[in-house]
């Protein structure tokens, strides 16, 4: 899919800040010809530009962007121009001071950091809009650009006068009545019942901290304001150019916004990828990536953008390690391998100082192109030219689905219950995805929107699906009956959209469906023991959660070894109409997932990457009918090859016995 029109290829480059630069028009003519000789091919300008382009209230100067912009495009480098809403200018704040966001002990911020602002507040929006349409007035038709980036990494919440009353407002069109927001939110519990709109607040430290619901409906009004500023910023730039389209980089693991619903308002998803590599399990970090990826592209049901990734360390977590030899071209080629149009870097040269003086960089203090990580850039850049061909192929369909909802996510980490806290949503999900992507299945990810559509596919994973709408309920229903294959885990069905226990057990309206009903629900110490033994003999030790189920016609596959509820059923397997539903009820842990997971896949016949075995730690992963085979091991590995290969980024032949080196990446064609 071609983002781009103007310029359809892999985008190769990253963050430039040229405006930290304007005293040394040396460095900047000396940038563009770095970049050619790195094969960066764009960059994205401007994303904390604003004190520099609005230099006080009403005074605009670009002169500045336009020599950028138009040197970059003499050197053939095009640009994913960017709106500065991301940071506002000290002017601002102190003329305006309700651009800034409240906290939740409603103290106002002072100026400072970024995304330090109210995304309702009605002068943040004027001269957002503002500042948006001059710059699609003076660059949306410039030759150079080709798309656009708005603000950057959208987070956070308000807590202002404004932000209250929107979100009394949202909560007005969601239930209509103030007796329908009492039963949703059960405010009967401790006298909370609410008799006048004015009496909601948003929840809160110094507020209501118990109603679980309202904090549910208080993370779906800020992802909607997120999203109507977003779509605002939208509309103000494509209402000059509507054909140049717009991006917005998302984040790994974030919580506070349905990604979702978001991406429903943009373009093109793009998002920013920072593994943690070498810290002891490249293969877990690896597969985490690769789930992140996948989810990317499925939010539109599309290619994706990296558009912030590091060519060697960071400076934020508590060790900034260097990315081993390989590792750069291994993780670029790993986002291209799940959908990526792209490989781009924050950042194109470091800063001299401030809070990212030391985060990775194309370019060293010293300047310097013939450094080790400048020669990585330089060979991704090349690898990516000789992938032109993949640029227009996405990946095969995908016949296995994980179920992945935000607001499933918020109700799990808002219920007291079980390991409390502590429940691991994100990182139990990534199990169950793992032992696919380890077989090289392909994954789709959906949510419980009204527009999923469940049945494209032969398996769909339902992990800790707690809360479950009824109308979701009736698709797995109706999904089983017709022929596929469900896995459900423990923890699924328990509570509606509101966050209200469903009555008549658990799962919901699917206990027929599985033939088993869950009842209580152990949590484990790290001390305790527990495993699952299979019907033929074999045994995988499980973690944290235990479910105990009753039997409703279900087959016993495995049970429970350990406690008061040994030889319980642990795994079942149960028919329903013309399809099939697996109950997981316990958090079996890896090895014991792979084994489940291989006896559907086989079952199945799910179309896997490479149809041979690999070494543990090779991964094969399938995009447009080449297979990029990636060495997450750490270490050199013997691959026999079973068919004869060309080696997309070296041109070579591959086939028989193979060394591929630690971190190494083939991308192989037939």
């Amino acid at each position: 899919m071609t983002f781009t029109p103007k310029f359809p290829n892999f985008l190769h480059g990253g963050d430039y800040n040229p405006d930290q630069w304007l005293d040394r028009p040396d460095i900047l003519d000396r940038d563009v010809e770095m970049m050619r000789k790195a094969h960066v091919n764009a960059v994205s300008v401007g994303i904390f530009s604003w004190a520099r382009l609005e230099i006080e209230d009403g005074v605009y100067d670009f002169t500045w962007l336009d020599e950028v912009i138009d040197r970059l495009w003499r050197g053939g480098i095009h640009v994913v121009l960017a709106t500065p809403s991301g940071a506002r200018p000290a002017w601002m704040a102190q003329k305006y001071p309700e651009v800034l966001r409240v906290n939740e002990q409603y103290q106002r911020y002072h100026f400072g950091g970024r995304h330090n602002h109210c995304f309702t507040s009605p002068v943040y929006r004027r001269k957002v809009h503002e500042m948006d349409t001059r710059l699609a007035q003076r660059y949306a038709n410039h030759p150079a650009v080709i798309l656009w980036h708005l603000s950057n990494e959208f987070s956070g919440h308000c807590y202002c006068d404004y932000c209250q009353e929107a979100f009394r407002g949202w909560l007005k069109k969601r239930y209509g009545t103030l007796e329908a927001l009492n039963q949703a939110w059960w405010t009967s519990f401790w006298a909370h019942r609410y008799t006048d709109w004015s009496q909601v607040e948003a929840p809160g430290p110094m507020a209501e901290t118990s109603t679980n619901g309202m904090y549910i409906d208080w993370r779906r009004f800020a992802t909607g304001q997120c999203k109507d500023f977003m779509m605002a910023e939208r509309d103000a730039v494509q209402a000059i150019n509507p054909e140049l389209k717009v991006t917005a980089n998302l984040m790994e693991r974030f919580w506070d916004y349905d990604y979702f619903s978001l991406a429903e308002g943009m373009d093109v998803v793009s998002w920013d990828a920072y593994p943690m590599w070498h810290s002891g399990d490249d293969v877990a970090r690896a597969a985490e990536f690769a789930m992140n990826h996948d989810m990317m592209r499925s939010f539109k049901d599309q290619p994706f953008l990296l558009m912030e990734s590091t060519p060697s360390q960071v400076n934020w977590k508590p060790v900034n390690k260097l990315k081993r030899s390989g590792m750069h071209l291994l993780s670029s080629m790993q986002a291209l391998a799940h959908g990526s149009q792209s490989v781009m870097y924050f950042q194109w040269r470091k800063g001299r100082g401030a809070a990212e003086q030391f985060h990775g960089a194309v370019v060293d203090h010293d300047g310097r192109d013939d450094t080790r990580v400048f020669k990585d850039v330089t060979s991704v850049g090349k690898a990516l030219e000789g992938l032109r061909p993949l640029y227009d192929k996405e990946k095969s369909p995908a016949q296995a689905c994980i179920i992945y909802d935000w607001s499933n996510w918020w109700a799990i980490d808002y219920a007291q219950t079980g390991q409390k806290g502590n429940m691991q949503y994100f990182d139990s999900v990534n199990m169950h995805y793992r032992s696919l992507w380890e077989m090289g299945v392909n994954v789709d990810f959906r949510d419980e929107r009204e527009c999923t559509d469940l049945s494209r596919y032969k398996l769909v994973i339902c992990p800790m699906l707690f809360m479950l709408k009824e109308s979701f309920a009736q698709k797995l229903r109706d999904f089983v009956e017709n022929g596929g294959t469900l896995l459900m885990t423990y923890f699924s069905g328990v509570v509606d959209e509101s966050g209200n226990a469903w009555l008549g057990g658990a799962p919901h309206n699917l206990i027929d469906v599985l033939g088993v009903r869950a009842t209580e629900l152990d949590a484990l110490f790290p001390e305790d023991k527990q495993a699952l033994r299979m019907t033929d003999g074999r045994s995988f030790p499980i973690h944290e959660l235990c479910e105990i189920p009753e039997m409703h016609g279900a087959e016993g596959l495995g049970a429970y070894e350990e406690d008061f509820y040994a030889d319980l059923p642990c795994l079942t397997r149960n028919r329903f109409g013309k399809g099939q539903a697996y109950y997981l009820a316990a958090k079996v842990e890896q090895e014991g997932l792979d084994a489940i997971y291989a006896d559907i896949a086989d079952e199945l016949e799910l179309s896997r990457a490479m149809n041979q075995e690999l070494p543990r730690g090779v991964i094969a992963t399938e995009r447009g009918g080449a297979v990029f085979l990636q060495n997450y091991s750490g270490k050199a590995q013997q691959v026999v090859f079973e068919e004869k290969y060309t080696d997309m980024i070296t041109g070579a032949a591959v086939e028989g016995e193979h060394i591929m080196p630690a971190n190494g990446v083939m991308v192989l064609v037939k």
